[in-house]
């Protein structure tokens, strides 16, 4: 096969594979929120996790924990140390988990048999004997995840919650944006975006 024709072939391969890649858009994130509807001091806060019975934080809790409390921060609560208790806790809980499976597009064939680029009238066809295959698209089986994160404000002195909200959304594993760090990113910005918030009413973000 003569060299232009080689980079013909390679040339429509690439653009084939272009066209088939599979993409995939980030599902929106579902916000709810509950609040007394007064104003919420802008004061000290220790986060910490939910316990309980049959609550069992594992080793991406601190993940969770950062984004919250970098959201916190943002809104002027200052995180406490050891020497300062703090007059509010944020209480946060978050869980994953499969929700489903989509499978990708099958994979497609190109079959460049001989007299694949026929000349016509003008004459002089190109035949390529044989025949060249490329596998086009993978057909892959991949894993959708389900990701909530929860917290809570509560004051310290009476341990009574001044402020809660949850945040829902999925993603399609080994995508951008599916890694757990990522999600907890998105996820706190989203349940802290206009903090307080509308309570009692629950908004989608994108």
């Amino acid at each position: 096969m003569s060299k232009p024709i080689r980079l013909a072939v390679a040339a429509i391969a690439a653009t084939l594979l272009a066209g088939c890649a599979t993409t995939y858009r980030q599902a929106p994130v579902d916000v709810t929120r509950y609040h007394l509807g007064q104003p919420m001091e802008r004061t000290t806060v220790a986060i910490e996790p939910l316990t309980g019975a049959g609550i069992v934080m594992g080793p991406g809790f601190q993940t969770y924990a950062d984004a919250v409390a970098a959201e916190l921060a943002r809104l002027g609560y200052v995180q406490s140390t050891s020497s300062m208790p703090s007059a509010y806790i944020g209480v946060v809980s978050f869980r994953r988990g499969p929700r489903g499976t989509i499978r990708e597009q099958s994979p497609v064939s190109i079959g460049l048999g001989g007299g694949g680029f026929g000349g016509g009238r003008r004459g002089g066809g190109v035949g390529l004997g044989g025949g060249l295959n490329f596998g086009l698209g993978g057909g892959k089986t991949r894993e959708v995840v389900g990701t909530e994160l929860w917290v809570q404000l509560r004051r310290r002195a009476d341990n009574s919650t001044i402020w809660e909200g949850r945040a829902i959304t999925e993603t399609v594993s080994g995508t951008k944006g599916s890694d757990p760090r990522d999600q907890a990113v998105r996820l706190s910005r989203a349940l802290f975006r206009d903090f307080p918030g509308e309570s009692g009413v629950t908004t989608t973000v994108k």
